[in-house]
């Protein structure tokens, strides 16, 4: 590798390091995005903190990471539903000093809306929403407290621009995301937060996969989760709102910019129905 390009690397490494410590957080990290933002960080020479319910996961990774960046990891075993598990969060962070939260957890189901239960939309709730809401208070009071610098990276969807149907929760939920992350980038900002939200589109992740999507003419670039983590760390304390891929950049700019609402709405709700026209089933 030339020398100019090891020197740029590491003079990057130290940038986000000195913005942001030496440990980052990252909940819903055993797979998917999340482990992409634990491997992304851990090439930067960050140490990570790893927050999942899947422990044999999360372990395995974390022991990857250690052993190819010789990079620390913390694990913890949560339940990001529970109304303690902000506290669990935070209390591991302020021991480490970490200064670096990266919210990625989430509950996703493709289904008519009538088709889940009260507890289900709990679910919906409490994992992509109450408990990243807590969390991100919580923290950003200890970085006030503290007098440190520090950033929050929330991860929202294209399913958050607009009201789309067969995932009407989570949208719902993905949409508050944003505005969260939106609201506080002012907000923050004069205690030296950077605050960030990662809108993602199609993304070849076991949960999106596991949707079993049916393409019709038009197939979404489905992009790799690596891409998407590498992206959203690149454009933190510089972007509010980042999407990753230049084709979910088009989509957003043609679907919000030139397009009216209620006729980008309709194309959105349609090409949901095609796409998964096999769960667009409502058993009385």
């Amino acid at each position: 590798m030339p020398e100019w390009r090891v020197k740029i690397k590491k003079n990057n490494m130290i940038d986000f390091s000195g913005r942001y410590g030496q440990w980052g957080m990252v909940a819903g990290s055993a797979e998917g995005i999340g482990a992409a933002f634990c491997e992304e960080l851990a090439k930067i020479g960050l140490n990570v903190i790893l927050v999942d319910m899947n422990r044999d996961g999360m372990e395995a990774l974390a022991r990857k990471i250690e052993n190819n960046y010789h990079i620390k990891t913390k694990t913890i075993k949560a339940d990001l539903g529970q109304k303690d598990a902000a506290d669990q969060c935070l209390n591991i962070m302020k021991e480490l000093g970490c200064r670096l939260l990266i919210y990625n957890a989430a509950y996703s189901r493709v289904k008519p809306f009538l088709a889940a239960g009260l507890e289900e939309m709990d679910q919906y709730i409490d994992v992509n929403a109450r408990t990243p809401l807590r969390l991100v208070y919580l923290f950003s009071q200890q970085m006030k407290r503290s007098g440190t610098k520090g950033g929050i990276i929330l991860m929202s969807s294209l399913a958050g621009l607009w009201g789309a149907g067969l995932v009407a929760t989570y949208s719902g939920t993905k949409a508050f995301n944003l505005l969260l992350a939106e609201a506080l980038s002012f907000e923050l900002k004069p205690y030296g937060i950077d605050v960030s939200a990662c809108v993602a589109g199609a993304t070849a992740t076991p949960g999106y996969l596991g949707t079993d999507p049916e393409y019709g003419l038009i197939r979404p670039t489905v992009m790799k989760p690596e891409k998407v983590a590498s992206t959203a760390l690149k454009k933190l304390g510089k972007r509010m709102l980042i999407i990753p891929g230049l084709s979910n950049r088009l989509t957003y700019f043609f679907l919000t910019r030139i397009l009216p609402r209620s006729f980008s709405a309709k194309l959105v709700n349609r090409t949901m129905q095609k796409t998964f026209r096999q769960k667009n089933i409502l058993n009385d």
